[in-house]
């Protein structure tokens, strides 16, 4: 009561991050030529902040500095500012966190940038305290510093600006592999990876902490392609610590981004729904190859957990939940002790509180975070229930409901996986809504676009955003056998070639021929949070090749392997994706049709299909009177029925075995192919 009552820019996006921000004192611009036009004319460097609504230290420094109304003035008397949500616009995001970690040599978000006003970068860093803190220049004297630089030295400005675009420029080069690609890559990828193992915990390195679900995948691969268990002992032992540890949700299901130590036990609380996509295809394929009830218990948790919290009545995804609510980091979801035994009365208290490690003292900030002692016997489920509904009454983290292409990609797949492993229709049901909103809210004129938000679609999608739902449509035809979604998977992929690939260099760009002209027009080979878009095309385009026998898809795969395969030898745990596709590259796929008078009839042979892990397959689902299906996938055409039933082929480079109806005989032949 009684503030002052501030209007920016912002005030009209539909990005939950930018309508934060709507209200600060500070003039907000979001990216576009009208900020950079002011900046040209008042001749003012521009400001330029990104980051994105689950971000804890965006939070922080939004508080300290821009709702301060003294260091807004400085922001607004000497800049143009601009904020940026790096989810909607990883374009951006991915080039000025380039320059800033030139710069600086670490990055991190909030990003500070500071631009020409001709959006070149030249000065940078993430979080700046409100005054000189933490060995760190306080925001209000780097504010001052940036903007007399700018003034009174504009040929060294400029001098800098051009050395980091042409630097920007080579990051986007690569020279290839002079090697033809073996599988003695994939032998030394391993051994690379397994040095950074934690023998005692489980994951790669020490804190911070970020469950590798695309490493665990290549261990997962490395162990069916060569039958070495230690892979799998190093996959098994992870699942195990993140399952039980307190960066997953011990009531509610689903993982937070990472774990502040080594041991998975203090989140960063923010959830987010690619790492749940990730992490449920993970333990998903545990447990195909172990039946291990915890990787099915854990895969289904997450699964709840984002139909439950994170699914748009629509059946669009919604991107992350927040770290914080009231103010405080992790509040909604710690406990104490007292607050336990008043839900839940003295003697269940004590079996829950010694599975799940709680103490008088706590384990964060004098509360606890749910962890699993696994040598005790778990309390039933009805007092787990009890807990969860007490807890939805508290004021739950910010949710941010912008749906991205890119990650309802990821989930795409993971849910039509899960609904035939796990013998689950509410999950295939899930997927298919997922892949009708997205095909019926996320097109324009034939091309993606990136984010829907209160019913506005907007943005040139990238590349990752095609690759990833290509790839989830592609899942959900080889799970259902339904060909509308390869037919609509077709469409965009060669949308995807004509916009993307680059016929000079090779490799698919991160921006389309579409999209506005930016410093750089930059590609990405780096598997990161989330794969990198070239890895997930590189793999899509392995199966349809198959599926559609159009070679074309398998030679532009292969060139895009052949730029990654060096960087993926001397770094692979940063090549988890790309290493999974030059495994697929390298193998001689299963190709498994199945061939059917309805739904039901192809049921439990396609779930035969699915039911143990073999990555490197493609099942090609189909019914007699599908005229169009057989014509476009060559794996059904000329495959009858048997004696008028369900029959499934396995073929190796289109020659097949003899049917089989019964899903025994489809798994003898499968285990010897």
């Amino acid at each position: 009561m009684g503030q002052p009552e501030f209007t920016n820019h912002l005030i009209n996006e539909s990005s939950p991050y930018l309508r934060q921000h709507a209200r600060n004192p500070v003039d907000w611009y979001p990216w576009g030529e009208e900020a950079f036009a002011k900046a040209r004319r008042e001749n003012k460097p521009v400001l330029l902040s990104i980051g994105y609504s689950a971000c804890h230290w965006c939070h922080v420094m939004a508080h300290e500095s821009f709702e301060d109304e003294d260091i807004a003035k400085l922001m607004n008397d000497l800049f143009v500012n601009i904020k940026v949500d790096r989810e909607e616009r990883p374009d951006l995001d991915q080039i000025y966190m380039n320059a800033v970690q030139m710069m600086t040599h670490h990055g991190g978000w909030p990003m500070t940038v500071f631009l020409t006003p001709d959006a070149v970068p030249f000065y940078g860093g993430t979080y700046f305290p409100p005054q000189d803190r933490y060995n760190m220049p306080g925001f209000p004297r780097v504010l001052i510093s940036v903007a007399e630089a700018y003034r009174d030295r504009p040929e060294e400005i400029a001098e800098t600006g051009t050395s980091l675009v042409n630097e920007l420029r080579r990051l986007s080069t690569t020279s290839g592999s002079a090697q033809a690609i073996e599988k003695e890559l994939l032998d030394a990828a391993y051994v690379g990876m397994i040095k950074g193992y934690d023998a005692v915990n489980g994951g790669f390195g020490g804190a911070p902490k970020f469950p590798p679900a695309m490493a665990l995948e290549f261990l997962l691969r490395t162990y069916e392609r060569t039958g070495n268990p230690e892979g799998l002992r190093m996959a098994i032992q992870t699942a195990e610590k993140m399952a039980r540890g307190g960066m997953y949700d011990q009531l509610g299901g689903g993982f937070h981004r990472y774990s502040t130590d080594a041991k998975w036990l203090v989140p960063h609380f923010e959830k987010m729904l690619y790492d749940n996509a990730l992490l449920s295809r993970f333990y998903l394929h545990l447990f195909q190859v172990t039946q291990a009830p915890l990787a099915r218990q854990t895969a289904e948790g997450i699964f709840g957990y984002v139909l439950r919290e994170m699914t748009d009545p629509s059946g669009g995804f919604y991107s992350t939940q927040d770290a914080d609510s009231e103010g405080h980091e992790g509040k909604f979801f710690v406990w104490d002790i007292d607050e336990i035994k008043s839900v839940l009365g003295d003697a269940d208290t004590s079996s829950f509180v010694s599975h799940y490690n709680v103490t008088e003292a706590g384990n964060f900030e004098g509360k606890n975070i749910l962890n699993v002692n696994p040598s005790t016997e778990p309390p039933a489920p009805e007092t787990l229930r009890k807990l969860f509904k007490v807890r939805e009454q508290r004021i739950k983290p910010d949710r941010d409901e912008k749906i991205l292409t890119a990650w309802n990609g990821l989930m795409l797949a993971s849910f039509a996986e899960a609904g035939v492993i796990l013998e689950r229709p509410d999950y295939t049901e899930a997927a298919r809504m997922n892949a009708d909103f997205v095909l019926n809210n996320l097109q324009r004129d034939g091309l993606l676009l990136r984010t829907y938000k209160d019913g506005v679609a907007k943005f040139n999608a990238y590349l990752e955003d095609y690759a990833f739902f290509i790839e989830g449509l592609v899942t959900l035809f080889e799970t259902t056998g339904e060909f509308r979604w390869l037919k609509s998977a077709l469409s965009l992929t060669d949308r995807m070639i004509e916009e993307f690939w680059d016929e000079e260099g090779g490799g698919f760009y991160f921006t389309g021929k579409s999209h506005e002209d930016l410093i750089v027009r930059s590609k990405d080979y780096f598997d990161n949070a989330t794969p990198s878009g070239n890895s997930v095309a590189a793999d899509v385009l392995l199966r349809l090749a198959i599926l559609t026998d159009n070679q074309t898809y398998r030679e532009l795969a292969q060139r895009i392997l052949t730029e990654i395969a060096d960087q993926a030898r001397r770094y692979p745990s940063g090549f988890g994706y790309a290493l999974s596709a030059i495994d697929f590259l390298l193998s001689e796929p299963r190709e498994i049709a199945i061939m059917g008078k309805y739904p039901g009839d192809i049921r439990a042979l396609l779930q035969e299909a699915w039911r143990k892990y073999l990555p490197n397959k493609v099942v090609a689902p189909g019914f007699v009177n599908e005229t169009e299906a057989h014509e476009t996938v060559p794996l059904l055409q000329n495959r009858p029925l048997l004696d008028g039933q369900a029959a499934a082929y396995v073929c190796h480079n289109y020659t097949c075995k003899e049917p089989v109806t019964e899903p025994e005989a489809l798994a003898g032949q499968l285990e010897f192919v």
